[in-house]
Formats: C-alpha cells, structure tokens, sequence
C-alpha cells in the first residue's frame, strides 16, 4: 500500500500516517511491529520511555527492507535535557536500536518548570549536523515554548507531536504550528479506550462511507493536516488504520468531529505548562 508523503520545512518527506509503539514490547512486540511493516508502516514512531526502541530496530532488520526505506522516530526523555546527557542518549538509543541515524528526533515533554529544553535543542541541532539525526522536532510544545527554541537558535522544529483526538480537537495548536511551518502529528489520535469511537457522528460517518469508526477519525487528522500515530497491536486494526486514502470528508463533516472537543478533554490532564514526565 503507498502512503502519501508530507515535505518538511527541512525538506525531508514524512510518511502521513505512522504507527505508535507504546506499551508494544518484548517478542510479541517485534512480531506485532513486524507484521505493521509487512502491511507497509514506515513511519514508526517510538520513544526511550517507552521501552520499545531495541524491538522497533529488531523489527526493521528482520523486515529485510533497506533501512533508507523507513522514517524512524524516537523520544528524548526529560531526565536527560542537559547538554552532554541529550547527545549521549541520541547515541545510546541509536546503539539501542542498531541503526546509524535517526529520521526525526524529539524533544518528548519541555518541562518548562526545569527551564533545560533549550539546552537540549542547541545538542540536537549539533547531533543533526553530525550526521545522527536528519530532522529534529519537539512534542507537547506550546507556542512560547516553540517561540523560545525559534527565536534563540534560528532553527525552527519540524514536527511538533501533541495530544489530538476528537475530544481534544487543539484548533489553537494546530494554527500555531501551521503558522510556524511546523508540521503537527498526533499522538493518541483515536484517544484513550473507544469512547470516541461510539460518538453518533462518528458512527454516522462510519455508516456512511464504508468505514470503521477509526478509520473516519484518522481520516479527520490527515484532512486537517495532521499526521496520525495510532498505535494498535492488532494486525486487523493495523491494517484499517491505513486504508484511510481513498475517501473524502466534507467540510461540514469535519467541524461537526471538531464539535465533539471537550473543555477538560485532555487524556489524564497532561497540560505541557505544568506536566512533569515520568522518569
């Protein structure tokens, strides 16, 4: 199946749907990804917090598919925001994984409160000249947090990855990043559990154009500009999530998913002003 691709500000493509790999682990967890690769994954989308950086890499040897053809992205984690600690664990993570370089590197949380994710910007940036990583970005960003990296180092974030699913619709980011060229994927895209997925209009939508209520969602994304990241471990599901090209929504359609966004509908309140990552 051929994914479409979205250019960069840097001039590198990114797949437009990729698959997550939280809480996918140990054997079960390369076979899981492997059979997402088979099925034509080749943005895969890990993190050092989730403890599935070593699977993700076995998985893309056992593929058998040139490196070159996939976009691997993986996760700074806060602990590490210092200088010398962020290119150190690029460089573990990289031995970790048994690849030379990263597609796209981010920055997981800023934890403003710490006051380090600049620090940590200005080594990625030296990282990416090394030649470790082609594209470096941010997750859960606000906008003065992009503003401060933009502003003191001249390098813009390529993707910016936050929280973005029908109860949390995040109209102000998405115009923030679109306004900085920064490109938007979301993670949990279908949200937590499938509470969403029950919505009338969703199920409506469903009904109307042959899809499952996942599919209607993700498609809502890739309308808005969004590159969705569902982590699924089911092949079935894996499999749906990507058969997402071939129809249209509406305008309408699309603001009345939006309609949908709560006021508190944030997953486990993780506001990026105030949220300190787990360890």
């Amino acid at each position: 199946m051929s994914i479409p691709t979205i250019e960069l500000n840097d001039g590198h493509l990114l797949p437009a749907i990729g698959l997550g790999t939280y809480q996918i682990r140990g054997g079960k967890g390369i076979d899981q990804v492997l059979s997402a690769i088979n099925d034509g994954y080749r943005l895969l989308d890990t993190s050092t917090n989730y403890d599935s950086e070593g699977i993700v890499g076995e998985a893309i040897r056992r593929s058998g598919i040139p490196r070159s053809n996939f976009f691997v992205t993986t996760k700074l984690p806060g602990k590490y925001h210092h200088f010398d600690d962020t290119l150190m664990s690029i460089q573990e993570s990289l031995c970790r994984m048994g690849l030379k370089y990263f597609d796209l590197y981010l920055i997981h949380w800023p934890l403003p409160k710490r006051g380090l994710y600049l620090e940590a910007w200005k080594a990625m940036i030296i990282a990416q000249k090394m030649g470790l990583i082609r594209s470096i970005g941010v997750s859960n960003f606000e906008p003065d947090h992009l503003d401060h990296l933009i502003n003191e180092t001249g390098v813009t974030p390529a993707v910016n990855q936050i929280e973005v699913h029908p109860y949390w619709v995040q109209e102000r980011m998405l115009q923030a990043n679109k306004d900085r060229k920064i490109i938007t994927e979301a993670w949990s895209p279908l949200g937590r559990g499938s509470q969403s997925m029950k919505e009338k209009v969703i199920t409506d939508l469903a009904e109307k154009y042959q899809k499952s209520p996942a599919q209607i969602i993700l498609r809502w994304h890739q309308l808005r500009g969004i590159v969705p990241i569902p982590k699924s471990s089911s092949l079935n599901h894996q499999r749906q999530n990507l058969d997402i090209f071939d129809f249209q929504l509406t305008n309408n359609e699309i603001k009345d998913i939006n309609s949908l966004s709560q006021v508190n509908g944030r997953i486990d309140n993780q506001d990026p002003n105030e949220y300190e990552e787990f360890e």
